[in-house]
């Protein structure tokens, strides 16, 4: 038995598609038979130009073998991400033409691994398990102009079809795109495999319920820790913001992304003194970061598309224990407000729904033990790879 696993991202790269990846790998080889063997076929580290790492292009180990692809340098423009991916995809292709495989499993943000990974399955006969992270084809309506998505997006919705309707199996991270997908794709089989907490979070903070923060004093220092893109649109909420709490709150934004220029220009253009931004970490330094925090703070920019995901920095932000400020709309301000303890939701971009949302946190740690027992990553990933081993017949 042969499992091909397709993800831009793979440890130790910092994205949730490297973290979901790498965790479903390590259950695989958990409970695969003996015999069965595992490709992993990624890209050499790439997420931030701001945060490097060194790893070999080729992997081998007992049942796994990785192999890292090489793609030019790429910020957020289409133009450039575009070639970042064809040179991912025309890699890939050649390292697969000599190989069968039983399943291949693709895991899609921006749609074309998705893509890949079907035109891989349809060459090589192989079943197909897509994993879905976001909704491709509906976001390009709020974040390109007019004139650019009535050209692409009958070519991006062809694409889409093209990669589902050959998968056996399509996970969905958010129950909030069944919607979009069973309206179109009725006949598919879905399942919901949401991102979930990490182990070394979970393992972190466990201790830190006997040690509970005490109450905070102003200014009160707020964490955002993740991508600064037009998805997140801090750009949009974090100077206006700052301005008005400058007294009572500092911001500390780690991460980058293309509009982290833009996000600093604002900061610098508003006067605000209370923003630190400040490059990626690795994720043993980003535990330590999220342990000095008080607050947890979230954005989603005010996109109809936004309404329908669910953040994998919930999950992270959950497991420490601290206060989370989000503003985030629809299925991810469900999901706090009936998830998450301690959560507060704001209307996204708006200064003053978030001053006013603010007043409302408990700052205090709060025990989320049975959320984190609900959403480990360990267990979700074992939950996806028992899927797609009864793909293969081979229940465990």
């Amino acid at each position: 038995m042969k499992i091909l696993i397709l993800s831009f991202y793979y440890e130790p790269d910092l994205s949730a598609g490297s973290f979901r990846t790498t965790a479903l790998v390590r259950a695989l080889l958990e409970i695969l038979p003996g015999d069965a063997q595992i490709e992993v076929i990624t890209t050499m580290p790439n997420r931030y130009s701001s945060f490097t790492a060194t790893v070999p292009e080729s992997e081998q180990f007992d049942r796994l073998t990785i192999r890292r692809i090489s793609i030019p340098a790429h910020r957020s423009g289409m133009l450039d991400q575009s070639k970042a991916f064809l040179a991912f995809a025309f890699g890939a292709l050649r390292l697969v033409r000599s190989q069968r495989y039983d399943l291949v499993y693709a895991t899609s943000s921006r749609l074309m691994t998705a893509v890949l990974g079907s035109v891989i399955a349809r060459w090589r006969r192989s079943r197909l398990y897509v994993d879905i992270r976001d909704i491709f084809v509906d976001t390009i309506n709020d974040v390109l102009s007019r004139k650019v998505v009535f050209a692409v997006r009958p070519m991006m919705s062809g694409l889409e079809r093209f990669a589902l309707t050959r998968a056996q199996k399509v996970n969905l991270v958010s129950e909030g795109f069944l919607d979009y997908f069973q309206h179109r794709y009725p006949q598919l089989s879905y399942s919901f495999h949401t991102n979930g907490v990490d182990p070394e979070f979970i393992n972190a903070f466990a201790a830190d319920e006997a040690a509970a923060m005490a109450s905070a004093h102003e200014p009160i220092t707020v964490l955002y820790a993740g991508n600064m893109g037009e998805g997140q649109g801090l750009h949009a909420i974090i100077p206006n913001l700052a301005k008005k709490m400058d007294g009572r709150v500092r911001f500390r934004l780690i991460g980058d992304g293309g509009r982290r220029a833009e996000l600093e220009r604002a900061i610098l253009a508003n006067g605000s003194r209370n923003v630190e931004v400040l490059n990626p970490v690795s994720r043993g330094r980003l535990v330590e970061e999220y342990r000095k925090a008080d607050v947890l703070f979230l954005h989603l920019n005010d996109y109809d598309a936004f309404k329908k995901v669910l953040p994998s920095k919930i999950f992270e932000y959950a497991a420490t224990g601290k206060p989370i400020w989000a503003g985030v709309a629809g299925f991810a301000a469900q999901f706090l407000i009936r998830e998450v303890e301690n959560a507060v939701v704001f209307k996204p971009c708006n200064v003053d729904d978030a001053e006013r949302s603010f007043s409302r946190l408990n700052l205090q740690f709060v025990s989320r033990k049975d959320f984190v027992g609900r959403f480990s990553r360990e267990s979700i990933s074992r939950d996806i790879a028992k899927d797609m081993l009864c793909m293969l017949g081979k229940n465990d």
